[in-house]
């Protein structure tokens, strides 16, 4: 194992055993929220993500999350916590980033991710090599792509 997938290993255990944003929503007054929930049939996995907008900016005020998992699906919630809360993802970086995520996490280490656009996300990149754990690392991902259809749809 390289220095490198080290420091990912790391990481991911890290968020795991102590994940960020689980818990409850905690949103300005006249935000948009929306809600989903995720479940992994084939693992158990689940997560209902939660977020807050503010209709003016489309900027995420708040997210967070709770449901059960191993620790890559964990791990990732808490990941993709941080990013909205340190970086005051609008509707559109967050769907980008989304994106982003979904094509590193489905190429099977084939591509080299952007660490600008995804940042710790990219400690994800080996997860890409288990087909059986892409849905895990996905999950929180996806409700989130789900939270920003129903906002979206709100703002409409």
């Amino acid at each position: 194992m390289s220095g490198l997938d080290g420091l990912y290993q790391e990481l991911i255990l890290d968020h795991s055993k102590r994940p960020i944003g689980r818990g409850e929503l905690a949103g300005g007054d006249g935000d948009l929220t929306a809600s989903h929930h995720e479940f992994n049939p084939s693992c158990g996995d689940e997560i209902t993500l939660r977020i807050a907008v503010d209709p003016e900016t489309g900027t995420i005020d708040s997210l967070a999350w709770d449901g059960q998992g191993c620790s890559i699906s964990t791990a990732s919630a808490s990941v993709l916590s941080q990013m909205a809360r340190d970086e005051g993802l609008t509707l559109e970086t967050a769907q980008q980033r989304i994106d982003a995520f979904r094509e590193m996490i489905q190429s099977r280490g084939e591509i080299e991710p952007d660490e600008d656009l995804l940042g710790d996300a990219v400690a994800f990149q080996g997860v890409s090599k288990f087909v059986m754990r892409v849905k895990c690392a996905m999950l929180a991902w996806v409700a989130l792509e789900a939270d920003l259809r129903q906002v979206e749809s709100q703002r409409a």
